[in-house]
């Protein structure tokens, strides 16, 4: 919406407050030593996330291994918006489905105890990159099995590949890691598909998707103070086009639409109909939301949904 009234007007200062607002939601990667914090902040970097390493962001992405100790806890707490990332999923231990089944459900019992999203990852399988060596070393693993009972008996068994080799596969991947590229290569694949089939199993992509209704309010935020900056900028400079656009319905929607993720992002359903009678329905029942026990941001959210569904109503009496 701004960025295309941005685009044709011939305003300066209004391509300047969209620039400043238009970032997207800033993540802090936060952890305990051991856990992979810092291989989690580089997957979610390689996957377009802006990912800070000081100061404030809008969301603080938590990073544990197993459990949650009580400093993970505390950082759970400080935190404007949270979400709990289980790293080293592949190392979860057996059950029904193999690891990644049984991170699932470890995740969902820590988002159930501490409140928050909880989304598992083997982070390192997203930055994993195979050299040449690499690459044949797991394809040497098809007609020569390595003993892949432990740690240890995959570097120092008896096989034909350099112990120093195994090593090193067993750094960037793990034996998960190195089971499914050995499948993988088995198969035919490339080393490039080989190392994007290792992305989609880390899960990092579900993580992002994760990150994306943590963030609703730092986008609800940004929207608003958006506008509030081009209404001051629009009595200050008598820009007849600025002012038409401010108080035309695209302005009252594009706030619409970053409250209702903000509202959803809590549990709560929309009524996403388009006729007469959705639009209605919904501004009636979210101006009655905006005067219930909401705090602050969820009122303020629910006036504008409820204020948004009335322009809509208004397009299509």
């Amino acid at each position: 919406m701004l960025a295309e009234f941005a685009a044709t007007t011939q305003n300066p200062r209004v391509a300047a407050v969209h620039r400043r607002h238009a970032t997207p939601a800033s993540v802090a990667v936060r952890g305990r030593a051991g856990v992979g914090r810092k291989t989690v902040a580089a997957a979610l970097a390689s996957a377009g996330v802006r990912v800070v390493a000081d100061g404030p962001a809008d969301v603080t992405a938590v990073v544990v291994a197993e459990t949650v100790k009580p400093e993970d806890a505390a950082l759970l707490r400080d935190a404007a918006a949270a979400l709990l990332v289980l790293n080293k999923a592949d190392l979860t231990g057996a059950g029904p489905g193999g690891p990644l089944a049984a991170a699932d459900r470890r995740a969902a019992e820590l988002a159930a105890a501490f409140g928050c999203p909880a989304v598992p990852t083997a982070a390192h399988l997203a930055v994993a990159e195979l050299d040449e060596t690499l690459a044949a070393a797991l394809r040497r693993l098809i007609d020569h099995p390595a003993d892949m009972t432990s740690v240890d008996a995959f570097v120092t068994s008896d096989h034909p590949l350099p112990g120093e080799v195994r090593g090193r596969l067993l750094a960037t991947l793990d034996r998960f890691g190195i089971a499914h590229a050995v499948l993988a290569a088995a198969d035919g694949a490339s080393t490039d598909s080989i190392v994007a089939g290792l992305r989609r199993l880390s899960g990092v992509e579900r993580v992002v998707a994760a990150l994306r209704p943590v963030a609703a309010p730092a986008r609800y935020r940004a929207v608003c103070a958006a506008l509030r900056e081009l209404r001051i900028l629009a009595v200050r400079s008598h820009d007849e086009q600025l002012e038409r656009f401010l108080a035309g319905d695209d302005a009252v929607v594009a706030v619409m639409a970053a409250a209702v993720e903000v509202v959803e992002a809590t549990g709560a359903t929309v009524d996403r109909g388009d006729d007469p009678g959705a639009h209605l329905r919904r501004a009636v029942h979210w101006r009655r939301c905006a005067r219930g026990p909401f705090d602050r941001l969820h009122a303020a959210c629910a006036a504008d949904i409820s204020r948004g569904s009335l322009r809509l109503l208004a397009r299509t009496s």
